[in-house]
């Protein structure tokens, strides 16, 4: 499986700290925002990683995550010429795809919790040809929602509808076989101008082959599409980091537990960073009994 993080926006919502630079660039607490998606990837077991990135800001991306040696990964970039959606993402990405599965991550989304782990894991098992995951919202107007039915089972998904048919919806995180790029091919622009992803689900949905794993009460998501939502998730991940002592979002910790990386790279990075508590909680795992 191959890995997109789409992270092509330039945050206008945020002007003026997204005016010189990207969204995906702000820090969450201690860390960039991107290092939260490029851990979820590395968790799920993805090491060839694509990054979609505005124009003309593939340059700091690059500075930042490099080719993905110190995950133990391959990272490449390609640039969103014009935001148009996400689905979009396979249309950019369809080479770098080429004939393998693919999971989607949104670049200003993040996830932590122990059921988030248990959720994901499930998810990348199934082996469905489509599995997106179900977060219970207070207002889920804003997102794509999905329904249920009795049994379970995803009967519908509305982007952003005004009655919503229930509390759950789709976060950024998607996983999906080879045929969403026919998929992406075929999706019209909604009324927004927008390749929509729920109408990459909905075709799935239609074939019968969408599977929807629903968070329990141990997962934490945030988009941190504004302001306000950003200095909500910083909070939330700087309590929890001091509560349990881990750090969340740590790509480096990611690579290491997956076994990209060895204990040596691991103390090289740490040492590399050693003014910082990143870069001393890295040196702290290096030194961990095996």
């Amino acid at each position: 499986m191959k890995g997109i993080i789409l992270a092509a926006g330039r945050g206008t919502r945020m002007y003026p700290m997204t005016l010189p630079i990207a969204k995906p660039l702000l820090p969450v607490c201690d860390k960039p925002m991107i290092y939260y998606p490029l851990s979820t990837l590395l968790q799920a077991g993805i090491g060839e990683i694509l990054v979609i990135v505005p124009p003309g800001d593939r340059a700091p991306f690059e500075a930042l995550l490099g080719d993905g040696g110190d995950f133990g990964a391959s990272i490449s970039y390609l640039e969103q010429p014009v935001q148009r959606g996400i689905a979009d993402a396979f249309l950019i990405g369809a080479d770098f795809v080429g004939r393998d599965r693919v999971c989607l991550a949104l670049g200003d989304n993040l996830f932590y919790g122990g059921d988030f782990s248990a959720a994901l894991e499930r998810a990348i098992r199934a082996e469905a040809p489509a599995a997106i995951f179900g977060y219970r919202v207070e207002d889920p107007r804003p997102f794509g929602v999905v329904e249920f039915d009795a049994q379970g089972r995803a009967v519908s998904i509305e982007e952003k509808p005004e009655a919503p048919k229930s509390d759950y919806i789709v976060p950024g995180l998607y996983l999906y076989d080879n045929s969403v790029l026919e998929i992406a091919r075929g999706v019209a622009p909604s009324a927004r101008g927008e390749l929509e992803i729920t109408s990459v689900n909905n075709a799935y949905l239609q074939r019968g082959t969408l599977q929807v794993f629903p968070f329990g009460e141990g997962t934490r998501w945030f988009d941190t599409g504004n302001a306000q939502s950003l200095l909500a998730a910083a909070n939330a991940v700087n309590d929890e980091q001091i509560r349990t002592g881990a750090l969340i979002g740590c790509p480096h910790e990611a690579a290491y537990r997956a076994g990209r990386v060895g204990r040596d790279a691991l103390r090289r990075q740490g040492e590399t960073l050693s003014m910082t508590q990143y870069g001393q909680y890295l040196l702290r795992l290096a030194q961990e009994a095996p």
